[in-house]
């Protein structure tokens, strides 16, 4: 268990494999949940049921993120059933496909910013008096241990959110006096979600297997709640000392 503000964990992208493994760690860790969804419900809705069991309390809001106007309606809502955001942890994104740079549709990237990147800058921008106004809050992005090592084909995703890494440190810097924090957890593979995807379709293959596992340290995936232990340091009050920082949870890629 770990030891949170009052209020919720607003949740982006908890529907999917990784952000519905965060969700669930939250809960289970003892925070209250608030799980955004696009366009699967179900998950979304099992992981507040499950933090329901629990004796917290969870509830789902759909919004696409690139629309202003559904996004403040989730951000309401939430507020409305939890009376408080205490985190936001910030994992919406499309799914990436392993293309080269020079073989990345310009719609494709053009997509992955207005999602990742001014998705959150939008959620940010409109949480921050909500924090300030509250005494304080935590900002949790999901970025890519591909910060650390470029893995060729992946850099829809690692370019995409370098951005966010550099607004994580301009919140902390800006919002630390109001006692509004922002960390980045940098994620590796997963046996979840994208991964899942990709190899269905045939983008990740055997020989990508084995030329991945040689650059980890730890020679296995990770998974979604190795994810969702990292972000509940940050948005907790264990981690309160902790701002503008990054944490690689990828199994040693890179080293």
């Amino acid at each position: 268990m770990a030891t949170f503000p009052d209020g919720c964990a607003l949740i982006f992208g908890g529907s999917g494999g990784i952000g519905s493994g965060v969700a669930l760690t939250f809960a289970e860790c003892g925070s209250d949940i608030a799980v955004v969804y696009r366009s699967k419900p179900d998950p979304a809705q099992a992981a507040a049921d499950h933090a329901i069991s629990l004796g917290r309390k969870g509830s789902v809001h759909q919004a696409d993120v690139t629309d202003a106007a559904q996004l403040q309606a989730a951000i309401d809502e939430a507020i409305a059933t939890h009376g408080r955001v205490h985190s936001v942890v910030w994992g919406a994104g499309p799914l990436v496909n392993q293309r080269y740079l020079a073989e990345t549709p310009m719609e494709e990237w053009r997509h992955a910013f207005e999602v990742e990147v001014h998705g959150f800058f939008q959620t940010a921008t409109m949480l921050i008096p909500h924090m300030r106004e509250q005494g304080g809050g935590s900002f949790v992005t999901l970025g890519s241990a591909g910060h650390d090592w470029w893995p060729a084909r992946d850099g829809m995703s690692v370019a995409v959110k370098a951005s966010n890494e550099q607004l994580v440190k301009g919140i902390a810097k800006e919002e630390g006096k109001h006692k509004i924090r922002a960390n980045s957890v940098l994620v590796g593979v997963i046996d979840a979600g994208q991964m899942h995807e990709l190899t269905s379709q045939g983008q990740l293959d055997q020989q990508w297997v084995e030329e991945t596992l040689k650059l980890l340290c730890l020679k296995r995936w990770g998974t979604p709640a190795e994810i969702g232990h990292a972000c509940v340091y940050f948005a907790s009050d264990e981690g309160s000392y902790t701002t503008g920082q990054s944490i690689s949870v990828g199994g040693g890629f890179g080293v």
